[in-house]
């Protein structure tokens, strides 16, 4: 299990409607109550690997694994390259899990000794959806598994021993090998905030926007959006949908899941976490997850970000804070209950943020003073700090290379009116919902 290096500093679940927002109105041209959900779409570049192989580089990997089984998989890195190997666990949408289903990695060196904590992947609930994390490999002095040679990563598939004769499970992963350069001298790592506010700012997350969006399966097809705004799209029973939105250094994400009027769960109970939000950052590391009642009624989840800074890898005091450490295209997943006897309407509202420079600590030796891509760093060209629908070049960013994983990229412009806002006093943490360690301070 992964250690808890403090509590979070992010927002809890409004499991009623938000008093100052209307619930969407369902579709009554919608066609999804008569088609299943689609399953995880892979990417276009996916190769096929096995237990045992050598994944020869960046990309993506298709495998599968069963319950009681370990996959490993043997990789070469060199000695300067920080590395992050992800695992996505796709069942199919509908399926049974248990709570405790799920898949545990681990990183080693070839001759035995782990690189760091094992990352534990679990459903946490009975309904199936894509879940993700990953274990890495980071250049710095003093940490393990420095040297260049032959790595190998471990998949373990774990649940719960029932004792039964029933055949183990056996689900599909999408294995990510993501590279990420450190940055040189002109890109000098970027400070975090000192003192930033868990609120979204007063107005930012506004209710009626008509856009309409269909939400992607997975990491490879979500749905683009291009930052602040609001979105309508609709949830099928057990269906996930998945969005990504650029994110900036120093800027904070705020997004808000509203569920609309459906139809009551069988017998008229509720059903227990059975509405999800969840975020993920541009290597596919889970961030943070919200969770609520389903009873058919309105409700709503509400989840914010740290500011991304590439100095929360080390300065992050919390595993939600750690994992803002990237700028680029962050992943947002809706997910609903296999339950829920039909679909449900969702209104997805965002909102991007930056505190206030006067407020940002130097790092040594230097002066506090705006954010820039140079502090950032973006990289200079036509697509810096441009928002666009089609989401921005993964390429053009030096600090994170991300080869066959879309959507590493440099990130969105600000919003003018949000470029500068009031912050409150910042909170001391609270105790997060399960152990984790892979964002422990330092990792």
């Amino acid at each position: 299990m992964r250690r808890v290096a403090a509590a979070a500093l992010v927002l809890g679940v409004l499991a009623t409607p938000a008093p100052s927002s209307s619930p969407p109105s369902p579709s009554p041209s919608s066609s999804l109550s008569s088609s299943p959900p689609s399953g995880y779409q892979a990417a276009s570049d996916t190769q096929r690997t096995r237990t045992g192989a050598l994944l020869p580089g960046p990309g993506t990997y298709a495998d599968d694994i069963a319950k009681g089984e370990t996959r490993s998989y043997r990789v070469r890195l060199d000695g300067t390259t920080n590395v992050y190997l992800s695992v996505v666990l796709a069942p199919g949408p509908g399926t049974a899990v248990d709570v405790v289903d799920g898949i545990s990695l681990s990183l080693r060196a070839a001759s035995g000794p782990a690189c760091g904590l094992r990352t534990d992947v679990r459903f946490y609930g009975d309904t199936a959806r894509p879940v993700a994390d990953y274990v890495s490999r980071r250049v710095e002095p003093g940490r393990d598994c420095q040297e260049p040679g032959e790595y190998v990563l471990d998949v373990e598939g774990v649940g719960r021993d029932t004792g039964s004769q029933e055949k183990p499970w056996r689900w599909p992963m999408e294995i990510g090998y993501v590279e990420e350069a450190a940055p040189g001298s002109e890109v000098p790592p970027p400070f975090p905030p000192t003192a930033w506010s868990t609120e979204p700012p007063a107005g930012a997350l506004r209710d009626g926007g008509t856009r309409r969006v269909r939400g992607g399966t997975g990491f490879n097809d979500a749905a683009p959006l291009a930052g602040s705004g609001s979105w309508r799209d609709e949830l099928r029973p057990g269906e996930s949908r998945f969005y990504r939105v650029p994110v900036r250094w120093r800027q904070q994400l705020f997004a808000r899941a509203r569920f609309g009027n459906a139809e009551p769960p069988p017998g008229g109970s509720a059903l227990p976490d059975g509405l999800r939000l969840a975020l993920y950052n541009p290597a596919r590391g889970a961030v943070d997850e919200r969770k609520g009642l389903y009873t058919g009624e309105p409700a709503t989840l509400l989840l914010g970000s740290a500011p991304a800074a590439y100095a929360n890898r080390t300065e992050g005091a919390t595993e939600a804070v750690g994992a803002m450490r990237f700028a680029g295209d962050y992943y947002l997943q809706v997910t609903l209950d296999r339950r829920v006897p039909a679909p449900v309407p969702l209104a997805l509202d965002l909102a991007l943020a930056t505190p206030s420079a006067a407020h940002a600590a130097p790092a040594p030796g230097r002066a506090a003073g705006p954010a820039s891509d140079a502090d950032s760093g973006l990289a200079s060209g036509p697509n810096s700090g441009r928002a666009s629908a089609s989401g921005p070049d993964p390429g053009s960013d030096p600090v994170l290379r991300a080869v066959g994983i879309a959507g590493v990229s440099t990130g969105t412009a600000l919003v003018a009116s949000l470029a500068a806002w009031p912050l409150l006093p910042s909170r001391r943490p609270r105790p997060r919902s399960r152990p984790r360690g892979r964002h422990a301070r330092g990792a």
